[in-house]
């Protein structure tokens, strides 16, 4: 392990100045299992005041006595370190926050407040190369074993925050990911852990929702269906062992769903029609992330806003996805699908989010167990959507038009005028650089020299020449996608 120069320093200065100071919690944790921490905490005997007089570029703006200690690197993960007063919390009467939070002298004390005996470790270097790791619960064996356990006694950590009950669900998940990114050997949450859980799930109701929706999202987030290498659309049982899917199955066992999307646990054991092999709840899983709720395009997409308002997401967010939902049903049969349906779809969801509904429907169609969560005939809308979004090879390219072409030769509109027009398109499909203002219209009061019919011969040529060209780009996209 090597930790960060500005947090050896960090840690150097404190104990220089007489005080003890540990890394501690999360970045423990993940420098413990190979991966690199998002943040960095630190802990100290030293009180907020004396860290303060340590470090003048400071801020202390809370009363959990931490402070922000500003530094000069260049990674965003420590522009700022947070240094903590070793510190005791009294009881969690709206089992969200402390009481009373009391200042203590040593770092046990600390550790006995934390969540999961995984995130209570606390480091710091030792003699030589060597570090001086505090594990008082522990927490390195469980990382071993690749376990969740409370720190104590479970009930009363979830007591203290409720919202740990889908915190101890969310690192199941989280750490099923190897330091490289991929799925890794299970993580499982221990037993009396676990049952504490299921005691307290009522309790979650306590959180506000804008915590719980944080935490959906960590989950969601870390999916196979996310990974840089994957090669297919399609899910194995595997992974569904793993990531969001196990997630929800965990929500629903111990009794935390039917608080928190409902909705969701309704498709338990519900049955489909002929065109799905999977239950509704079942079909939501295989969907993955960008499947929302069960049921009909329309109905699920007001199902989706007030389940989305309820858990305080934004405005902007809420808007999309129930856009996706109530758009992911739209037409792909090759025998009925045009180019005018195409564009309707796009006009529908916007350019910003055609890609967005793709990947809904191709997580739809993973849910509904088929063969193929790609088929042709959605290859084959693929095609024509690329198509549409493609701005064909027209006039408007032109640095110069109709009118500017009327007053320049000072003559009447006429076919001659889209004659001159397509003439010069030909010319700068062969040498792009040509398409400037000056040059089009030299050429201009040249071509206007020519009889009508060189003209149209011209003109024909260059029609015939953005044929061609549209031709060719709709061809590689077909190859692109594997569609005659």
């Amino acid at each position: 392990m090597n930790l960060p120069k500005e947090i050896q320093e960090t840690l150097e200065k404190l104990e220089t100045a007489g005080f003890e100071a540990f890394v501690v919690g999360g970045c423990v944790r993940d420098l413990l299992l190979g991966k690199k921490p998002k943040d960095w905490d630190i802990t100290t005997s030293a009180k907020p005041e004396e860290i303060q007089e340590v470090f003048p570029d400071s801020f202390y703006e809370n009363k959990f006595g931490t402070v922000g200690v500003k530094t000069d690197s260049e990674d965003e993960s420590l522009k700022v370190v947070e240094i903590t007063t070793f510190r005791i919390e009294s009881k969690y009467s709206d089992k969200r926050h402390p009481d009373e939070v009391k200042f203590a002298s040593k770092i046990d004390e600390d550790l006995k407040r934390r969540d999961f005996t995984i995130n209570a470790l606390a480091l710091r270097p030792g003699s030589g190369q060597a570090y001086e790791i505090v594990d008082l619960f522990g927490g390195q064996e469980d990382l071993k074993n690749k376990l969740i356990r409370a720190v104590g006694n479970p009930e009363e950590r979830f007591d203290e925050d409720a919202l740990r009950l889908l915190r101890a669900i969310r690192f199941a998940i989280q750490l099923n990911f190897s330091a490289q990114g991929g799925p890794a050997a299970g993580w499982n949450i221990e037993d009396k852990t676990f049952e504490a859980i299921k005691d307290k799930a009522e309790s979650i109701q306590m959180i506000a929702a804008e915590r719980i929706r944080d935490e959906l999202l960590e989950i969601i987030q870390h999916s196979p269906w996310q990974s840089k290498d994957r090669k297919s659309n399609e899910v194995t049982e595997e992974e569904l062992t793993r990531g969001p899917a196990r997630a929800f199955e965990l929500m629903r066992e111990a009794g935390l769903l039917k608080y928190i999307l409902p909705e969701f646990e309704d498709g338990y054991g519900v049955g489909q029609n002929k065109h799905h092999v999977f239950t509704v709840w079942e079909h939501n899983l295989r969907d993955g992330p960008d499947s929302t709720f069960y049921g009909h395009d329309v109905v699920g997409g007001k199902m989706t806003a007030k389940i989305m308002s309820r858990l305080k997401f934004s405005k902007k967010d809420t808007e999309k996805v129930v856009l996706l939902v109530r758009y992911h049903l739209f037409q792909s049969d090759p025998e009925k699908i045009t180019d005018s349906a195409v564009r309707r779809v796009l006009r529908n969801v916007g350019q910003e989010n055609i890609w967005d509904l793709i990947d809904v429907r191709l997580c739809d169609r993973i849910g509904s167990g088929v063969p193929k969560a790609e088929p042709y005939r959605l290859r084959k809308f693929l095609v024509m959507l690329e198509k549409a979004l493609r701005e064909p090879v027209s006039l408007k390219e032109l640095k110069i038009n109709g009118n500017e072409i009327m007053e320049l030769l000072k003559i009447q509109p006429g076919p001659r005028i889209g004659f001159i027009l397509n003439a010069l398109m030909n010319e700068i499909l062969e040498d792009p650089p040509k398409n400037n203002k000056d040059y089009l219209e030299n050429q201009t009061k040249g071509l206007n020299e020519l009889s009508d019919r060189e003209l149209k011969k011209l003109s024909d040529e260059a029609k015939k020449k953005m044929g061609n060209i549209e031709y060719e780009k709709e061809e590689k996209t077909k190859k692109k996608y594997w569609v005659s």
